[in-house]
């Protein structure tokens, strides 16, 4: 079931320099990718079907089979209450492999809680919780640098919601993201992908129907359009309709020999591998520790 997410990270804030150096930490062990990361636009016909899941994880080939062009994929923990069922969270380096072995492209997707634990309540001070987790796990999966990090508004918000606290986060976990060499990508309804693009928040976006009026926003690169009503490999998973030829998918770089630099006062860098939950709590102890 892998290890726990050490919870006193999850509930602790940190401040803008701590931000800043985890930030550099993760860009400074991102591995090369993609050089160029353009507007994705919902332009001319369906490109392709990819799926999303969180309950396990299908076999690349059966994805390959049901002619899905890849996934997109948690870089987040499994929250309190679903460790015993959200068994595909995290994306694990072993998965993205295997993808890449058979053409299928991954894309990342960060979303912690939700509902009443959503990770936009707590505005600009979430993103300083959430953003480094995102980073580190993308990085662990062998995901790219110049490469957007979807940022799940997995609600149907009002505008003073928007404005007051999703817009602060959004803004907050793109300084963050550029930081470390990485593009803002943006889950939301048509209401959130538009007032994001007002805001100058996101290069990608993919779209959730929650509080739609059946309109796709001309923006979307993916439109999630069935949720929770198929099956692959026993896994429930959702379909999402690709409307852009970069939805922002990825295949992993090499991470055999790349590793993290050491941490603070320690001689030895951690093999990529090891950015695990205890790691990265571990990083942010230090971190903290240092900015306080």
């Amino acid at each position: 079931m892998g290890p726990k997410w050490d919870r006193r990270f999850m509930n602790t804030p940190i401040n803008r320099r701590t931000f800043l150096k985890v930030t550099g930490v993760a860009a400074a062990a991102g591995a090369a990718g993609i050089l160029v990361a353009p507007r994705a636009t919902a332009v001319g016909p369906i490109l392709g079907t990819v799926i999303d899941y969180a309950a396990g994880v299908p076999s690349a080939a059966s994805i390959k089979a049901a002619g899905h062009l890849g996934a997109v994929r948690y870089v987040s923990q499994r929250r309190p209450g679903t460790e015993s069922w959200m068994l595909g969270k995290p994306v694990t380096l072993e998965e993205t492999r295997s993808f890449a072995a058979l053409g299928l492209k991954t894309a990342s997707v960060y979303q912690y809680g939700k509902g009443s634990t959503a990770d936009w309540l707590n505005g600009a001070a979430g993103a300083g919780v959430h953003a480094p987790q995102a980073i580190a796990l993308h990085l662990a999966a062998g995901g790219p640098t110049n490469r957007p990090i979807y940022v799940a508004i997995d609600d149907n918000p009002t505008r003073t919601q928007y404005l007051n606290q999703i817009r602060p986060y959004l803004q907050a976990f793109k300084t963050a993201l550029e930081a470390a060499g990485y593009r803002l990508g943006v889950y939301g309804n048509y209401n959130v992908i538009d007032w994001a693009i007002s805001d100058g928040l996101g290069e990608f976006f993919w779209m959730h129907n929650w509080g739609g009026t059946g309109q796709v926003h001309p923006r979307a690169a993916l439109h999630q359009v069935r949720i929770d009503k198929d099956r692959l490999d026993g896994v429930g998973i959702d379909i999402n309709h690709v409307y852009a030829h970069d939805w922002g998918q990825w295949t992993p770089g090499n991470v055999v020999d790349d590793v993290v630099p050491p941490l603070p006062g320690s001689q030895e860098p951690l093999p990529h591998s090891a950015l695990n939950p205890q790691s990265i709590s571990e990083l942010m102890r230090v971190l903290g520790t240092l900015s306080s």
